[in-house]
């Protein structure tokens, strides 16, 4: 076999030519991809701008046996990668465009290589988000994404804008992914409710949804928002730091996914679901004028969301149980360093 450089590998596994613009199902998609003038080939990619438009960009690093176990299925890790990196987009309300990819390998390996370029287009086409460029070096295995997005001028979403009385609201359930990180070494066997409940959780972790849609509508309705990858206490932390406020959650109202409550004690649960991080679902909070409209969102199925607790004005964050009580949680969350 001949050997590859950095060029050929990039031509063989991530540039597309036209015929290759289908996604995962066989649909062919647009080509040109709107928004993308130039993608892989030049020296940059080049993007068409609007004026009533702006960009969201977001770059996220992650490290083989830190932020995903080592010598992991390659098609899953390249999933779980960009699909992180789309949630960043989402939390912002922003309309994912494009991506970029510096990828560090340890050795050229084309079977790692044909399950990775395969996971990161199944994410890319499902998400019409195309990879337009990137870098390849040797080294100890690490995926940078570099991601854009846009969003109307003047409509994204931060971090800073809650006000006291805000609803606080997440969408989906929390906890399952570091439940999954967790049982990535337990095998499922058979197929009872045990064993579907713990690939549930794998899954979970290894394909987080990221909250793109939702975060299109909260345009409308959210003061502030955050994407939940530390851990639900500590990125609710900064926006409150952000927003000079404080609040109180409800215990009760967390939402808990039946195979996590199934596969590990209430308490632990909870646990994870404030601090265990991963998850990639959306905290926000709304304005009380915006609630019943928001609200009506959810009955029409249109978001998947919990009003979880309230905005207060004194700092800090407090937790009550069902019956009033305050429960600390000294973990609180994950930490980069």
């Amino acid at each position: 076999m001949m050997p590859m450089n950095e060029f050929a590998l990039i031509k063989r596994y991530f540039e597309r030519s036209d015929a290759d613009k289908s996604d995962h199902s066989g649909a062919v998609l647009e080509a040109p991809i709107q928004g993308v003038v130039q993608g892989i080939g030049d020296d940059c990619a080049v993007l068409s701008t609007d004026p009533d438009y702006e960009t969201v960009m977001s770059t996220d690093t992650l490290i083989s046996g830190v932020h995903f176990p080592e010598n992991s299925d390659p098609r899953l890790t390249a999933q779980r990668a960009l699909r992180v990196n789309l949630s960043d987009i989402a939390a912002m309300g922003g309309q994912p465009s494009a991506f970029l990819l510096a990828l560090t390998l340890p050795e050229l390996n084309e079977t790692w290589l044909e399950g990775f370029s395969l996971g990161l287009r199944q994410v890319s086409d499902a998400y019409c988000c195309p990879l337009v460029g990137g870098d390849t070096i040797r080294g100890p295995l690490n995926i940078t994404i570099s991601i854009l997005g846009t969003v109307p001028r003047g409509r994204a979403l931060f971090r800073g804008g809650a006000q006291v009385g805000d609803a606080i609201y997440v969408t989906g359930c929390l906890g399952d992914s570091a439940a999954g990180l967790g049982l990535l070494d337990s095998p499922v066997q058979g197929d009872g409710s045990e064993a579907r409940s713990v690939g549930y959780l794998k899954k979970r972790y290894w394909q987080p949804s990221p909250r793109v849609s939702e975060g299109l509508i909260l345009r409308d309705y959210a003061s502030a928002a955050i994407d939940i990858s530390d851990g639900l206490l500590a990125d609710l932390g900064h926006i409150l730091r952000a927003s000079l406020v404080g609040a109180e959650l409800t215990l009760a109202s967390i939402p808990l996914s039946a195979p996590l409550v199934d596969t590990w004690a209430k308490t632990k649960a909870m646990t994870l679901a404030l601090t265990g991080g991963d998850d990639y679902e959306l905290c926000f909070t709304v304005p009380t004028d915006k609630v019943a409209m928001l609200e009506l969102k959810v009955r029409e199925g249109l978001l998947s969301a919990h009003r979880i607790g309230e905005i207060s004005a004194k700092e800090g964050l407090i937790c009550r149980d069902v019956n009033g009580i305050v429960v600390d949680f000294s973990d609180a969350g994950y930490q980069h360093f």
